[in-house]
């Protein structure tokens, strides 16, 4: 009898802990969740999906493919209203374009300098020494074309945005090194618009979504739909693949120096480890005839 309790009972934990660690299963009535969010206050209504990045993990890596397809997904969509200030033109050779293809992108932008010899500020166009220049010239700007909130800048999105994932999950984050919560995040959204339930209604001129951390709905419609950016290679032309491939960018664009921390981190802990060894035996050593 206590057998078959204990397996009952780990058969339960084990339920519960996979739904955990899954992606957010949809309610059986989203709208009480969203009523349950609204009056205590707590957001986003489901908590983002975990999707399998090339980059997560100990051993991860950036996928270069996928890079340049995010970049495509950048520049044709999301920088009409996103500005991505800390990052420069020439920082695209991680994501392995040459110094010429590089220089002729950064030339299809034009940025502001100055003052030239008449004091006089000036347009140009962007070196690969330059930054993505912003679609506004200030955030006031940015705010009037956008119903008042300005869109933030996507730099450091991915780093900025998250959502916590709470007990157990923190525990065994540290052992998986789970980092994807910003990417994750992202992607959750891009992919989470739909109308809301019955009974719930979201002011005029937002839209929403469960995934959103701060409310029910935001002002920013859709931005994605199937087939609207052409990959060319042979990638699908889906909302999900193009929520992916956007959200991995903005991780790179957020982390560039990602593999190269995680092949320093590597070599600390087997340096740490051998040290350790080392030191067990030089200490067996020095003791073996010592009497205790």
């Amino acid at each position: 009898m206590k057998k078959l309790v204990t397996s009952l009972a780990l058969v339960a934990a084990t339920t519960v802990f996979g739904a955990t660690l899954g992606h957010a299963a949809e309610p059986h009535d989203l709208a009480a969740e969203t009523e349950h969010a609204i009056q205590a206050g707590h957001f986003p209504v489901l908590k983002p999906k975990n999707v399998d990045w090339s980059f997560g993990g100990p051993f991860g890596k950036y996928d270069k493919g996928q890079l340049q397809r995010g970049l495509k997904i950048y520049k044709e969509v999301c920088s009409a209203c996103h500005s991505m200030n800390l990052v420069s033109f020439r920082t695209l050779e991680d994501l392995g374009y040459s110094d010429g293809q590089i220089k002729a992108f950064a030339a299809e932008y034009e940025v502001q300098d100055g003052p030239n010899a008449e004091g006089e500020m000036y347009t140009r166009k962007a070196v690969p020494s330059d930054h993505f220049p912003s679609p506004f010239p200030n955030k006031e700007a940015a705010a009037a074309a956008n119903g008042g909130a300005a869109p933030p800048d996507m730099s450091l999105l991915a780093k900025a945005r998250g959502v916590e994932r709470g007990f157990p999950l923190f525990i065994l984050d540290i052992f998986t090194q789970y980092q994807q919560g910003g990417p994750d995040y992202i992607y959750s959204l891009l992919t989470g618009y739909h109308e809301p339930p019955q009974g719930i209604e979201v002011a005029e001129g937002t839209h929403f979504n469960p995934y959103f951390a701060s409310a029910v709905a935001l002002k920013m419609a859709p931005p994605l739909s199937d087939g609207q950016v052409t990959y060319d290679d042979g990638a699908p032309q889906t909302l999900d693949q193009y929520s992916k491939d956007v959200s991995a960018f903005l991780m790179w664009a957020a982390e560039p120096h990602l593999e190269e921390r995680k092949r320093t981190g590597f070599m600390v802990m087997m340096f740490l480890a051998i040290f350790t060894i080392l030191i067990y035996l030089t200490k067996k050593s020095v003791y073996a005839n010592k009497e205790h």
